[in-house]
């Protein structure tokens, strides 16, 4: 009976995290699986690796129809914010119009629940979907393993953030999520290394490396403008992170 329980868990925990970080159609799960939500971040990784797979067949689907890397490369971008809802991105977007457009830490977190957009947030975007895009065409001659490894990886150390940093908000987002336990925070970390080891080989150390630089630089930066994490910290974290491993993985 206890291993039936567990499979379970593990099963609403699946369905629970990809109900947070996609805009797929999944089993409904009941209210009471949402309880542990903050449990359930040993699954991000995973999620990641579905994202990447899906966003790889769409590119090999219009390189296969083009013939050109960096029309491909677009396709895999699209189909990423498709299949995410572009909440990473949001994310991005409202950080950096908060940290930088703020001067007190109430002012940039009231910027940052804003919907509007800034000259900050317009930039960054920009410049990071750019810097994806061209890092995704680059490594089109190198083997396509590199999409949905630094997409897994990238989604795998999200949840140390969550750990490390106390919720800078009353509510929002994280807040709902929780404080995840030391178990699925390792669980997640290693599930994305594993992914990224599994789907581009001997890379796996350097796009570690870069992750886990990435966390540790915005975790310093949020702690000193907002006094710790929100959701949009997080969202800002995956993009800036996937983006770094994808630069290593295909330099």
């Amino acid at each position: 009976m206890q291993k039936n329980d567990a499979r379970t868990s593990v099963g609403w925990d699946i369905v629970v995290a990809g109900s947070l970080l996609t805009r797929l159609p999944l089993p409904y799960a009941p209210s009471g699986a949402f309880d542990h939500q903050a449990r359930a971040v040993w699954a991000y990784p995973v999620w990641g690796a579905v994202i990447g797979v899906l966003s790889l067949g769409a590119g090999l689907v219009v390189h296969w129809a083009t013939g050109h890397d960096a029309i491909a490369a677009g396709a895999v971008l699209l189909m990423s914010v498709i299949l995410t809802g572009g909440m990473h991105e949001d994310g991005l977007a409202d950080c950096a119009d908060g940290f930088w457009g703020g001067f007190t830490r109430a002012r940039r977190l009231e910027i940052m629940k804003d919907s509007q957009i800034g000259s900050y947030g317009v930039l960054a975007l920009v410049l990071f979907l750019g810097l994806r895009w061209l890092a995704l065409a680059e490594g089109m001659n190198a083997g396509w393993g590199y999409i949905v490894a630094a997409a897994a990886l990238s989604r795998g150390v999200m949840p140390l953030l969550m750990r490390a940093l106390p919720h800078a908000r009353a509510e929002g987002l994280s807040r709902s999520v929780g404080k995840p336990p030391v178990a699925s925070v390792v669980a997640a970390l290693v599930l994305g290394i594993v992914l990224c080891a599994l789907f581009y080989g001997g890379a796996w150390l350097a796009g570690s490396l870069a992750a886990l630089s990435v966390v540790l630089i915005a975790g310093l930066v949020a702690r000193a403008k907002i006094g710790g994490q929100t959701g949009d910290t997080l969202g800002a974290v995956q993009v800036i992170s996937e983006t770094l491993i994808l630069i290593v993985l295909v330099t």
